[in-house]
């Protein structure tokens, strides 16, 4: 059977589709990959045959994705959330489709049309990476699910990298790819540098230099392999970013989110809510207030409910089905 994944050209986008497409691929599928140019290196890696259709570098309009449809007549058009026009444009084909989450479903007003028959494309499932006891309960209510286990997915080092522990706990910082500023990577660092514990921070788009001298306790990478760190680490402070989010979740790890745009808000209330995060909203932000916050939420130093309830979320993670699970199931829906 002949795939198309499509995906704005974001590893926040990208990167929750990648377990799906290298199950499918495993499974014996051939597996193409439309989206911009400026993630195409860890679908190469993967094998999964990355193009960038006609002109588009970041989003993907109908009109875009007509030409790669008639020359490769694919029997399934997997679309992410964040593409809509690669639905019409599957639906203008007769090619059936299937939507792709990339976490909770997003909030109006952040810039993304919500998925659906509002699009102009019909009603079809959506793969659903986010556990239901954190989904939205309309998106729950009303829409055909297709429960798929998130996979924290991060490209290999270009070096060799080894974490070092030590007897103290470990927290990761990191605002993401697409949010992070000197301003607010220092506020964090001050306040966390303060606990009895190491903090690893990946500064993302944050240049290291521009963060200045750091205290020994803290260490500075430009990225760190996220998925490989997680299952090490005993707090995530964070942006809230869908990734991050649901691959802190998966290894039961309490989170302090730092929200500073699109979802992210959203993201930190369904958290909070469920007691597995505490958040600080930007008006909150202090080095102070980081401090006060992580502590609660390190071992043995404050409520242990914070742990328990994101190991409680993460029992849940585990029961959905996996990307070779899901992977099987595919030819079922390539049927018009």
């Amino acid at each position: 059977m002949r795939l198309l994944f499509a995906s704005l050209a974001s590893v926040g986008h990208v990167y929750p589709l990648i377990p799906l497409a290298i199950a499918a691929r495993d499974a014996g599928h051939e597996v193409h990959f439309a989206v911009g140019e400026h993630v195409h290196a860890p679908l190469i890696r993967n094998g999964l045959r990355p193009f960038r259709p006609a002109d588009s570098f970041y989003e993907i309009y109908a009109e875009d994705l007509e030409p790669a449809l008639a020359r490769l007549r694919p029997d399934l058009v997997l679309h992410g959330w964040g593409v809509p026009g690669a639905a019409v444009a599957a639906h203008r084909a007769g090619v059936p489709g299937l939507w792709h989450g990339f976490g909770r479903l997003f909030p109006e007003g952040i810039g993304l049309r919500s998925p659906g028959p509002a699009t102009g494309a019909p009603d079809r499932p959506h793969l659903d990476i986010c556990p239901p006891s954190l989904q939205d309960k309309g998106f729950l209510a009303t829409a055909e699910r297709i429960p798929l286990r998130p996979v924290p997915y991060s490209e290999p080092p270009a070096s060799a990298w080894r974490l070092e522990r030590s007897s103290r706990p470990l927290i990761y910082l990191t605002l993401g790819t697409a949010f992070g500023t000197p301003e607010v990577l220092t506020t964090a660092i001050q306040g966390l540098s303060a606990l009895d514990a190491d903090v690893i921070v990946a500064a993302g788009q944050v240049p290291p230099e521009r963060l200045g001298t750091v205290p020994d306790n803290v260490t500075v990478q430009a990225w760190v392999p996220q998925a490989d760190l997680l299952p090490h680490v005993d707090v995530v402070v964070h942006h809230g970013g869908s990734g991050t989010t649901l691959g802190a979740l998966t290894v039961g790890a309490p989170q302090l989110i730092l929200p500073q745009g699109a979802d992210q808000f959203a993201n930190a209330e369904a958290l909070t809510e469920a007691g597995a995060a505490l958040s600080l909203l930007p008006g909150e932000l202090s080095a102070d207030a980081i401090t006060e916050h992580a502590r609660k939420l390190l071992p043995h130093q404050g409520n242990s409910g914070y742990r328990e309830a994101a190991c409680a979320i993460a029992e849940e993670i585990a029961r959905m089905p996996s990307p070779e699970e899901v992977a099987r199931r595919l030819p079922e829906y390539a049927k018009p």
